[in-house]
């Protein structure tokens, strides 16, 4: 029911899921009166999938308080994570409210024992291939061991997802100094480069400049910076495409070279557009949520259901729990107090 176009883009994407995986099946909550139409098109997508009327469905603008007070129990996005926790679905996907699925989720779901906040993890295209990068917005501040918990889950979906036996880890800071940056950063990389875990390579210290370039597999940050990276990263990427299209349509000889270098401009689009590399994993959670970008188109919606997929077919869960049981025998938690909510 959520995003900029709802069902409009939500049934077409489960269906290009659905063919291409052919062992899927979907539980689709939402209202009945906007899905049928939607859904009545697709007899395919109907033959692997349930629906589930709500009454209520989460506004983009609502506020998480409000999400959760009118729409805990009831709402199509309060019933698609209970189905989770319920073990109805494996994974919930979401391109609705960020924030009020963040709140519901760790309502409904709870964070992991070792977990005191979860951190939302972005797949972030660079010039190597993919990486990834969290706090994305979850948690506004992190103190040292929250840093760490951010670089275990992250080192994990990088597993999950790369393939990778031991994927690098970088703290985002102000420079690549050790002597750099705020205390807690500094105190997270010292405990990261002395304990030297054996499921993830720490790197050190990584500058923004340095997430493009694909410098590490995991670039790990408190969501307030985190955000805004992404944010900035986004703006870019649609800056960069209005300056092209400008100068491509300047002069003739410009309009003329276009034509023969359409196929590299779509490739560039293509690797640029955030909404293509789509999926925000709420990582920290009993259960996999991933947030669909509002925006997206169905090949961006089918794109963050894959990504679920593939959370849960490489057992993320497992791996996360094993990597947190690991550090924690060896470091015990030490006593802090929670930053704020970036929703709050």
């Amino acid at each position: 029911m959520g995003g900029d176009h709802g069902p409009d883009i939500v049934m077409p994407g489960l269906l290009r899921v659905a063919e291409r995986r052919p062992d899927v099946r979907f539980l689709i909550f939402g209202r009945e009166d906007a899905v049928s139409p939607n859904f009545l098109k697709y007899p395919r997508l109907r033959s692997v999938s349930d629906f589930v009327h709500c009454d209520v469905a989460v506004r983009m603008d609502d506020k998480p308080s409000q999400a959760l007070r009118h729409g805990r129990w009831k709402s199509s996005m309060w019933k698609a994570i209970e189905a989770v926790k319920a073990g109805d679905a494996d994974v919930c996907i979401s391109a609705g409210n960020t924030g009020a699925l963040m709140a519901m989720s760790k309502f409904c779901l709870r964070t992991m024992a070792q977990i005191e906040r979860p951190a939302i993890a972005a797949i972030w295209p660079t010039t190597r291939g993919e990486s990834i990068v969290l706090d994305v917005g979850a948690t506004i501040g992190a103190d040292a061991h929250q840093l760490i918990d951010f670089s275990i889950l992250g080192a994990a979906m990088a597993r999950a997802l790369f393939g990778i036996d031991r994927p690098t880890v970088g703290l985002l800071n102000i420079g690549v100094e050790e002597v750099k940056g705020l205390e807690e950063i500094k105190e997270a990389g010292a405990l990261l480069r002395d304990i030297s875990l054996k499921t993830m390579e720490y790197r050190g210290f990584v500058e923004g400049s340095d997430i493009g370039r694909g410098t590490v597999d995991v670039v790990v940050s408190e969501g307030f910076a985190g955000n805004i990276a992404l944010k900035t990263a986004e703006g870019t990427a649609t800056q960069l495409a209005e300056y092209l299209r400008a100068a491509m349509s300047r002069t003739l000889m410009a309009r003329i070279g276009y034509v023969f270098a359409k196929s590299a401009f779509d490739r560039l689009r293509e690797k640029m557009d955030v909404r293509k590399v789509n999926g925000g994993v709420f990582l920290g959670l009993n259960g996999i949520v991933v947030k669909s970008h509002g925006g997206t188109d169905d090949e961006g919606f089918a794109a963050a259901v894959e990504l679920g997929y593939d959370m849960v077919r490489n057992k993320l869960l497992d791996k996360i729990r094993a990597d947190l049981d690991h550090f924690h025998a060896r470091v015990p938690p030490a006593p802090r107090s929670a930053p704020a909510s970036a929703d709050e």
